[in-house]
């Protein structure tokens, strides 16, 4: 059994913003780079070529199109582009570089290329784990996997359940994030029934999987990711204006729908400078993706104060390499002054024993020229162009 099977099973982001671009850059021209922070080996060149082969034969069906129509916020034009779609193989080149790492190619048309990120991380993880020995004798064996996961997500169930009972979060939402970074497709499948059923809607809100989201009637989430922000570098607005331009875009497609900005393209510092009392306005709230979260809900309240607006009627987003009692921490902390919600991701999908495999696919280039990715933690940065990196930091005046 191939391990993606469905197109569906990919980040709802991924498809939000596949929309904007056919929308406003169906011409343009995007290159994609695989990294891994953790440096984890990937010899199974072969095995993840396989399925990049499958994952490239997949169509939406007619029950998974009707699904997406169902969204007001999707356009006939983008189902109806959905019902042709399929993943060109050429656009995608996996082999080993000269150091006997994993190299990953991807380029080709934004729109033809934007839904290889998460479904060939998935290919990578599930590859990756599958071969990592568990039991004693050196080999995989994935029922000890599922019951180490399956313990260590009691342990998760039992300490919310408890915390729940004695009234010390109220109004505490998560949701999953892990697609990318999950130990399998099976172990997700089997998680997700279990949260859904020990905590329905009041807790546990929903999944960022659209597959797992369709299958277990759970609300899909996402917006944006850094691509979006990262790709208006260099598509022709000033690159001071970029991060303006990338907002103004996607409030322009969804007049009002999916409403979370980003917040660390190229820092909260030069994102707050941007985010000015009309995108304010505009946007239910912001979701964090690096540095202190701490830190930054204090100062997106007190930008949020400043600006003459109550927090409470605005949302903080927390989806940083989170765990769950990271998440009732801030919780706890902020609650009573914004509304928030958590997305976690591995900590979730790949807590079955294993060191899972830090992996990321970003954009490098946009229109034939580089862009960066900055953001608040250092090692989450990402550029191939040096000189740009330093000039945009310059720009956005990042020290």
């Amino acid at each position: 059994m191939a391990i993606i099977n469905s197109l569906l099973d990919t980040d709802f982001y991924k498809l939000t913003m596949a929309q904007a671009v056919l929308h406003k850059y169906p011409a343009i021209a995007v290159r994609y780079k695989f990294k891994c922070w953790n440096n984890k080996k990937f010899p199974w060149i072969d095995e993840i070529n396989k399925e990049v082969d499958h994952l490239c034969s997949l169509r939406f069906d007619d029950d998974e199109i009707h699904y997406l129509s169902t969204f007001s916020f999707f356009k006939a034009d983008f189902i109806e582009y959905l019902k042709m779609f399929q993943l060109n193989r050429s656009y995608i080149d996996i082999s080993e570089d000269k150091s006997g790492d994993l190299k990953i190619d991807i380029k080709g048309p934004w729109i033809a290329t934007i839904l290889f990120e998460v479904p060939v991380l998935a290919i990578i993880s599930e590859t990756y784990s599958k071969h990592q020995p568990n039991t004693d004798s050196g080999s995989h064996d994935t029922d000890v996997a599922h019951k180490t996961g399956s313990e260590n997500l009691m342990k998760k169930i039992d300490f919310l359940t408890d915390l729940l009972k004695t009234g010390q979060i109220p109004n505490f939402r998560f949701a999953d994030f892990g697609t990318r970074r999950r130990y399998s497709h099976e172990w997700h499948s089997n998680l997700l029934d279990i949260l859904k059923g020990k905590f329905r809607s009041h807790l546990f809100v929903g999944t960022s999987n659209v597959y797992f989201a369709k299958k277990y009637k759970t609300k899909p989430i996402g917006t944006m990711s850094h691509e979006w922000l990262q790709g208006h570098q260099q598509l022709g607005a000033r690159f001071a204006d970029s991060q303006t331009a990338a907002l103004e875009n996607w409030a322009q497609e969804y007049r009002g729908d999916l409403g979370i900005a980003l917040s660390d393209i190229v820092g909260f510092k030069a994102f707050l400078r941007d985010f000015d009392l009309y995108f304010a306005k505009l946007f239910d709230g912001c979701r964090h993706d690096s540095g202190d979260p701490v830190s930054w809900c204090v100062k997106l309240i007190e930008h949020y104060d400043k600006l003459g607006i109550d927090p409470k009627t605005k949302y903080a987003v927390f989806t940083d390499s989170l765990d769950l009692e990271k998440a009732v921490e801030l919780h706890q902390t902020f609650y009573e002054m914004i509304n928030m919600s958590f997305g976690i991701g591995t900590n979730i999908t790949n807590d079955v024993g294993l060191q899972p495999p830090s992996i990321v696919i970003k954009m490098v280039e946009c229109n034939g020229q580089p862009v960066a990715k900055i953001c608040d933690s250092e090692d989450k940065g990402m550029c191939e162009d040096s000189e740009f990196y330093a000039y945009l930091k310059k720009v956005y005046k990042i020290q």
